[in-house]
């Protein structure tokens, strides 16, 4: 495994709910990374308790971030440990409600 692969996976299993987007919870840099954001506020996370790691700002994350998950999208929501999905599964689940079970079980 690779140095940032070793960093993301760190990232991972150190938070409960962690998204990796454009920007972060206060100011979302793109649409997607914004939508996430508010998802997880209508399942009840507050922002405080949600761990972001903006992409932008470390490009060795950014692409890495699409190998460890192979997924090639971000916003990438983890919640503990487990690869969620990006914004449009994360409506999904928003709109099944599976994803407040998964928040709501777990956190």
């Amino acid at each position: 495994m690779s140095d940032t692969q070793q960093r993301i996976d760190a990232l991972v299993k150190s938070s409960d709910i962690l998204l990796f987007m454009k920007g972060n919870a206060s100011f979302p840099m793109c649409g997607f990374s914004g939508r996430a954001i508010q998802i997880l506020k209508a399942c009840g996370v507050d922002t405080k308790a949600l761990t972001t790691v903006n992409v932008l700002e470390d490009e060795e994350i950014r692409q890495g971030i699409k190998e460890y998950s192979n997924w090639p999208t971000i916003p990438q929501l983890y919640v503990k440990g487990e690869f969620i999905g990006g914004s449009d599964i994360m409506m999904e689940m928003y709109e099944s409600g599976e994803l407040k079970l998964v928040l709501g079980a777990e956190g």
